[in-house]
């Protein structure tokens, strides 16, 4: 299990200003990219590498 104790959120710049569906990433971690839903907060964390956070970002760019 990854500590993500000082992980510092973020909401991604994708995400709506209407207060809806939200993703939040946390990026500031050393070997890890962490991704939460802004509405649950404490529930489950997606962890990626940066390597393949980097890979999700180019292809979901690419792609839309």
């Amino acid at each position: 299990m990854v500590d993500l104790t000082g992980a510092r959120w973020r909401k991604s710049t994708r995400s709506g200003s209407n207060g809806g569906d939200c993703v939040e990433i946390a990026d500031n971690l050393p070997g890890v990219v962490a991704v939460r839903d802004s509405k649950d907060p404490h529930g489950p964390t997606l962890t990626f590498t940066p390597t393949a956070w980097a890979a999700f970002l180019t292809t979901a760019r690419t792609t839309h």
